[in-house]
């Protein structure tokens, strides 16, 4: 694959693929009882850890690359964070990362830009800390963003299946070179092309969208695919993941429709997954048709909800998304 961003690319797979092999370590060790207990803390400790071993290799290979992430260090630096700080510290140094409590913290706050600038990279170190805990999907996501548009989408996908084989997908994309997948946990395995569905009958099409209401309006998207008479169950995951079931033609339509006005979203929650979408031939826009913008810093400010799709029914589905927007 000749691009121009070839070092970008390994250094950007390497630390997702790291990053999964922590998350994976941890959610292994999540038991009934500390679900029972509502015990985040081991999708804190993950978090952090995630995000540190990220930002220690970004801040080696491009230390004049902004990370936009979504956690910083502050609660670690406290008396309260001390024991999260000590497992974040012996997670990064059992998965080749060793440093000290200070280096740790400082890999953290790497990821604490929130400007706007011409080249920057955005991370959420683990999209769908619900489905985490609950040993469902989710994903380490991680983009590359020049001049406003997004080179390079990274996905690291540790439960969703990697067709014909076990769970794991590392999945990415380069503008104007395709979108690939390849087996997260063995890297010797050669990497093959996603594409989106070739579906163009709104009855056929597979609706997908957050587990969570809170997330994405069910009300709103039901009432949607009551429109196009979508006769299937909607496809309901956790994370980014859902932009990977779209580019891979598992499912045709993702909807992220907002829950209240005036919400924005973060720019960590789409920008991994929207170039996998878009390189595997789908279309991806907020709900009006418009382009997502990724020039207003940590929030897509001048956009309302996400559309992603398989390309061939994104009109359809806009007409009936704005048939079926709920009054005020």
């Amino acid at each position: 694959m000749n691009h121009g961003f070839r070092r970008e690319l390994e250094a950007g797979l390497q630390a997702v693929r790291q990053a999964a092999l922590l998350c994976r370590q941890v959610q292994s060790g999540i038991t009934t009882e500390s679900l029972a207990k509502r015990d985040n803390s081991p999708v804190t400790v993950a978090d952090y850890g995630s995000q540190a071993v990220i930002c220690r290799l970004l801040a080696a290979e491009f230390p004049q690359d902004p990370v936009i992430g979504e956690e910083g260090a502050a609660e670690l630096r406290t008396s309260e964070g001390a024991a999260f700080l000590q497992q974040v510290l012996d997670l990064c140094a059992q998965h080749g990362a060793p440093g000290t409590p200070d280096d740790v913290c400082g890999w953290v706050d790497h990821g604490g830009a929130s400007q706007y600038s011409a080249r920057f990279w955005t991370l959420d170190p683990i999209d769908g800390t619900k489905g985490f805990l609950r040993k469902e999907q989710y994903a380490i996501s991680l983009a590359l963003i020049v001049n406003g548009q997004i080179e390079l989408g990274i996905l690291g996908c540790p439960n969703m299946e990697f067709p014909g084989g076990g769970p794991g997908v590392l999945a990415w994309a380069v503008r104007g070179y395709g979108a690939w997948q390849q087996p997260l946990f063995d890297g010797s395995l050669p990497a093959v092309a996603v594409r989106t569905s070739v579906t163009s009958e709104p009855a056929e099409l597979v609706l997908c969208e957050s587990v969570e209401s809170g997330h994405s309006a069910h009300d709103w998207s039901g009432l949607t695919a009551g429109e196009l008479a979508v006769r299937k169950t909607p496809l309901r995951m956790d994370s980014q993941c859902k932009y990977l079931a779209v580019a891979r033609g598992e499912a045709d339509v993702y909807l992220r429709l907002p829950t209240k006005k005036g919400y924005q979203e973060k720019i960590w929650d789409h920008a991994g997954g929207v170039l996998l979408v878009l390189e595997a031939g789908g279309q991806v826009t907020d709900i009006s048709g418009r382009l997502l913008d990724f020039r207003q810093g940590s929030t897509l400010a001048l956009n309302e909800g996400v559309v992603a799709t398989n390309g061939r029914v994104h009109p359809v589905v806009l007409r009936a998304i704005e048939r079926n927007r709920p009054p005020g």
